[in-house]
């Protein structure tokens, strides 16, 4: 039976990741070593991170002035690294998630912050709108796509101050001005690479602000100036990184790939909206997220959950389960799951609705 990875992260990635990833652990083009296991100092593996970084600045178009840096510690050390390095005074944060509120705690420990909006009022079933960004602010930081609650700012908004934005669940899926931010991160887990490696897009313009002293790890100048090889880089996921990138390249680019995952989703949210049994918990058609798609089971079916997510199993189709914190189900439509898994679910859903009505 053929299996549907609808896993919200570490998730599905291209085959043609995993296929090229796998010929490289046992032997790097030929040289008689895994990539697993050759220097992060060596010709082979300045070529990888070199290629990547090369990509990953074509696909984005990212302009002049940026670094693209590959580290580990997942976004939550961002978390702290942002605020580390560019809060001197206060900073603002647009609470939108669990991933968001996590970073707004974690930054009040380097000086004042303030809450410009949140959606937790409603169990961030939605996108806060009409809010100001505080000029005299170090810089704004938002979420772009959350996970849990299934929430997604679809553009590049403008701001007064320097635009920080964790975009680990969607980078890549659709085309981004870079030009409007200051710092795009993100751990790669969800539609890059395997866990274990964290992208940053950095404007080097913007270091050098604060007057604090910063640890030399913590500090995003000896990133860029040793270039991701401060210490030993996630070797092996830069590599399956690279290897998502050539995929996202030979499809057609942000712009392909961004269509794909639009159709991807209308036709999950057309189903959910149709099927009598069940409802999306995000309402606003402009907040739905299109890589990760909650819904749960209308009110008078509740009782069903447990019976649904087994019959979904029982079809191949896994990873369905939504967080505790919302419940019901959570379709991860990253990049990487084809449009035959969202219609697997489709169908799954119709039949599981023939059988109870």
């Amino acid at each position: 039976m053929k299996k549907h990875n609808f896993n919200p992260g570490p998730s599905i990635l291209p085959q043609f990741t995993v296929e090229n990833t796998a010929k490289a652990v046992l032997d790097l083009d030929g040289i008689g070593l895994s990539v697993m296991e050759i220097s992060h100092r060596s010709k082979e593996f300045e070529a990888i991170l070199n290629e990547a970084i090369a990509l990953f600045k074509e696909l984005l178009e990212i302009p002049q002035g940026y670094h693209v840096l590959f580290l580990g510690g997942g976004a939550s050390l961002q978390f702290c690294m942002v605020p580390y390095n560019m809060l001197e005074k206060k900073a603002a944060y647009l609470v939108t998630g669990e991933w968001a509120s996590k970073a707004f705690k974690e930054a009040k420990f380097f000086g004042e912050l303030l809450e410009v909006a949140s959606s937790k009022d409603k169990n961030f079933s939605y996108i806060p709108k009409g809010f100001i960004i505080p000029a005299d602010a170090d810089y704004f930081h938002i979420t772009t796509n959350n996970t849990i609650y299934g929430t997604e700012m679809k553009k590049d908004i403008d701001s007064p101050v320097p635009l920080v934005a964790d975009m680990s669940s969607d980078i890549f899926s659709r085309p981004v001005d870079v030009s409007k931010y200051a710092i795009i991160y993100g751990g790669a887990q969800k539609n890059l690479a395997p866990a274990g490696v964290t992208f940053i897009i950095i404007k080097e313009s913007i270091l050098g602000k604060v007057t604090r002293a910063i640890p030399t790890i913590l500090d995003y100048r000896t990133h860029i100036k040793n270039g991701s090889l401060f210490n030993t880089p996630p070797c092996l996921a830069i590599y399956s990184a690279l290897q998502t990138l050539k995929w996202l390249k030979n499809l057609g680019g942000l712009n392909a790939m961004h269509k794909i995952n639009t159709e991807k989703a209308r036709i999950l949210y057309d189903e959910i909206d149709r099927n009598k049994l069940f409802k999306a918990t995000v309402t606003s058609e402009e907040d739905r997220s299109i890589m990760n798609i909650c819904f749960i089971m209308n009110d008078e079916y509740k009782q069903l959950e447990e019976e649904f997510q087994n019959f979904a199993k029982s079809k191949g189709l896994l990873g369905i389960k939504g967080h505790r914190s919302v419940g019901g189900f959570r379709a991860s439509c990253y990049n990487a799951l084809p449009l035959e898994s969202v219609q697997a679910l489709v169908n799954a859903m119709k039949e599981f609705e023939k059988m109870k009505i």
